[in-house]
């Protein structure tokens, strides 16, 4: 559970880092930047761990007490990203900066944290691929600490994040219209999920419905619905 809390913080100071030096370059002014990022994370964690505990009712309704055990693991990254956004509105506002051109920025901390968390979870086995005998399996541990022979998707995932932060770092100097790059981003990586989902051992379903694939196509028709409202 440390290593999980520690590659959390350190994705995290990774990302604002990233994110005031990209704010810097993108003609925003940084300290805004660093001060709205700052009151929103705690939004995006909470999130998180309200999606994981959603996915998992069957585990907390008998003893809700551990819903916000912090000695207790368990964040769904795709529950941080919505609320975030729309605690961002009012937020924004007040700190007098353009919605979509935060957004554009703040890829720059959303990645580089997702791929340290992702190691995270690779280190603490939860997020675990499926048990496989093809080619490229690696040794690695579940959260039980079960070892067998899995599809490595936390770095799949982690190597995700790094290939889509590259891919933003060159995009943001042709991407000139306010809000583009932060859509191309989420749309990238709800790709990317949908792509890696089916080779997890444990998926989570709200009834029949598998949440992350929902929330990834979810996400991929809202990034066009934008780039239509943009263009």
């Amino acid at each position: 559970m440390l290593s999980y809390q520690a590659m959390l913080y350190v994705g995290l100071l990774a990302g604002v880092s990233l994110e005031y030096a990209a704010a810097s370059a993108m003609g925003l002014p940084a300290l805004r930047v660093y001060w709205a990022t700052l009151l929103l994370l705690p939004i995006a964690l909470i999130g998180s761990r309200l999606l994981f505990v959603a996915t998992h009712w069957r585990d907390y309704r008998r003893a809700p007490h551990r819903i916000w055990d912090r000695h207790e693991g368990g964040m769904a990254l795709y529950g941080g990203v919505p609320c975030m956004l729309l605690a961002s509105v009012p937020l924004l506002h007040g700190f007098g900066l353009p919605f979509w051109k935060f957004w554009d920025v703040a890829v720059f901390c959303i990645f580089p944290g997702m791929a340290f968390t992702r190691v995270g979870c690779l280190l603490h086995g939860c997020c675990p691929g499926k048990p496989t005998a093809g080619r490229f399996a690696v040794w690695l541990p579940d959260h039980r600490g079960v070892w067998a022979r899995r599809v490595p998707v936390q770095i799949l995932e982690a190597a995700a994040a790094v290939v889509l932060l590259v891919i933003c770092a060159v995009a943001r100097t042709w991407l000139v219209r306010p809000g583009t790059l932060f859509l191309a981003a989420a749309a990238g990586y709800a790709m990317s999920r949908l792509a890696l989902q089916p080779a997890r051992e444990q998926r989570e379903y709200l009834g029949h419905l598998d949440v992350q694939i929902a929330i990834s196509l979810g996400l991929i028709a809202g990034a066009i619905g934008g780039f239509v409202l943009l263009s």
